[in-house]
């Protein structure tokens, strides 16, 4: 499992527009209707349904939303750095400014858990998450986030 096969580039971006946890949900259904031709409305359905069972905010400033989704075939993703952070009822209080969200099969078992693991992983080291924020580029996200999973695997 790596970054390249969970994230194309189109499906990351930098949003200067989000002010609160229900409008970030809206971008990543519209993001993930970009990238991967879902129902932007069916992904914030499925977003907003995890997120009612416990807020996905990890805490550092990073979310990890993720649903799982009929019709998928394999595991997808989404990245977003906002420039202004949001109140995400994370576990340690602090506002979120680095959201990766991830979609899987509703049968996807342990490759789901896989992707939840390798991108947690990632978003916990806090020089990832220093360059993310200090790179407000979608592309050059995209290439620190690729990046890092190949020098990982080496």
């Amino acid at each position: 499992m790596n970054f390249s096969k969970l994230l194309k580039p189109e499906a990351v971006k930098v949003l200067t527009s989000a002010s609160s946890k229900k409008r970030l949900m809206q971008e990543l259904g519209d993001l993930m209707f970009v990238a991967h031709g879902l129902e932007a409305d069916r992904v914030v359905e499925a977003l907003n349904a995890r997120e009612a069972l416990g807020p996905t905010g990890v805490g550092h400033g990073v979310a990890l939303p993720h649903a799982r989704l009929t019709g998928l075939t394999e595991v997808v993703g989404a990245f977003v750095l906002l420039d202004t952070p949001i109140d995400f009822s994370s576990v340690d209080r602090q506002p979120v400014d680095l959201a990766f969200a991830l979609f899987a099969p509703e049968d996807a078992g342990v490759e789901h858990l896989k992707a939840l693991a390798l991108v947690s992983r990632t978003l916990r080291d806090v020089s990832i998450c220093n360059k993310l924020r200090a790179n407000p580029d979608a592309g050059t996200l995209y290439t620190i986030l690729s990046e890092e999973k190949s020098a990982q695997a080496a």
